[in-house]
């Protein structure tokens, strides 16, 4: 990419700052915009699932509990998630303004590595209310209050904003010399502080740090709230009990496999070194990205009892209107 570059003159160092980044996408699939084309449908349906779920726990009353408080908020991280990501690499790839300037590029960094971190967090909220109400369902609406629940999802939109932020800002000290190509289809945090000419160990060091602190501690906490799930659910003794108590659990333990498995597997290949083509990373990492803030709503629909009977109870009442 030929673009000019702002230099200033700090302490006999050179430091260049560029213009911008370019943003180089697919390497060598073809025919890549119609991929695009098949994310931005997978936007539209985002959008519509998650607003469709939010508006049934907004305006219905019985649902305004701290479970579907957490749900409410997994919702909104999915539609933020997907807004900061995919409207972007559809004005880049279909209508090839691939140069992203300076700024705006790290402002999408920013908002992208949040959510991202956000909806790790979120999960982990979401484990937590599992947990009070599996292991102490006498005290549960005492222990997990209302506001309790809303102080909790705050914290946990908050530590996130402070790790990216400390994350991104590191990135404002770096020089770029030699390329401002970005083997990446966003403002990517890695594929961006590599190709600088800088000492980035600081950038290497928070990034493996935002890995462990938003994705694997939080991991790690939901595998350990299960181990005292299942503890609970083993000193019931009765079998249907036992079984519906279990139930109510399945929906989040398929969102946590839907969102952490893909990125454990880009981790784990990046980390013992090997070998992944750009296009390869490229497809892997957006699909792990994109499918994930649709399909949790649409599970979440399908597999909760008490959404299902307010979806039934809405399409009744639509028809007595109709008859009447």
């Amino acid at each position: 990419m030929s673009s000019e570059m702002t230099t200033t003159s700090v302490l006999n160092t050179t430091f260049v700052r560029p213009d911008g980044f370019y943003i180089r996408g697919f390497y060598a699939l073809q025919h890549s915009n119609y991929y695009f084309i098949f994310l931005g449908v997978l936007y539209v349906a985002t959008l519509l699932a998650n607003f469709f779920i939010m508006s049934i726990i907004w305006f219905e009353q019985s649902l305004h509990t701290p479970k579907y408080f957490g749900v409410f908020s997994l919702a909104l991280v999915d539609v933020s998630y997907s807004t900061a990501l995919i409207p972007k690499a559809l004005h880049m790839f279909l209508f090839g303004n691939r140069v992203v300037e300076y700024n705006a590029c790290l402002t999408q960094m920013f908002f992208v590595h949040y959510f991202s971190g956000m909806e790790s967090y979120t999960l982990m909220v979401l484990a937590y209310d599992r947990l009070i109400a599996i292991c102490f369902p006498l005290r549960c609406k005492t222990i997990n209050s209302n506001i309790r629940m809303m102080l909790v999802i705050i914290v946990s939109w908050a530590i996130p904003f402070i790790v990216v932020a400390s994350m991104v800002g590191l990135v404002t000290r770096l020089s770029y010399c030699k390329s401002t190509i970005v083997n990446s289809y966003f403002c990517d945090h890695g594929p961006i502080f590599i190709i600088t000419c800088s000492d980035y160990s600081k950038n290497w060091f928070m990034a493996a740090f935002f890995t462990v602190f938003l994705f694997f501690l939080p991991l790690a906490l939901i595998m350990l709230s299960y181990v005292a799930i299942l503890s609970a659910l083993l000193k019931i003794p009765n079998t249907d009990g036992r079984r519906k108590a279990f139930k109510t659990c399945t929906t989040h333990l398929a969102l946590v496999a839907i969102f952490y498995v893909p990125l454990l597997v880009t981790y784990i290949v990046v980390w013992v070194n090997m070998s992944i083509d750009t296009d390869t990373r490229v497809l892997n990492t957006s699909l792990s990205a994109t499918i994930p803030p649709l399909l949790n709503p649409i599970i979440y629909t399908l597999k909760t009892d008490q959404i299902i009977g307010q979806i039934k109870k809405y399409i009744r009442n639509r028809k007595i209107a109709f008859s009447t």
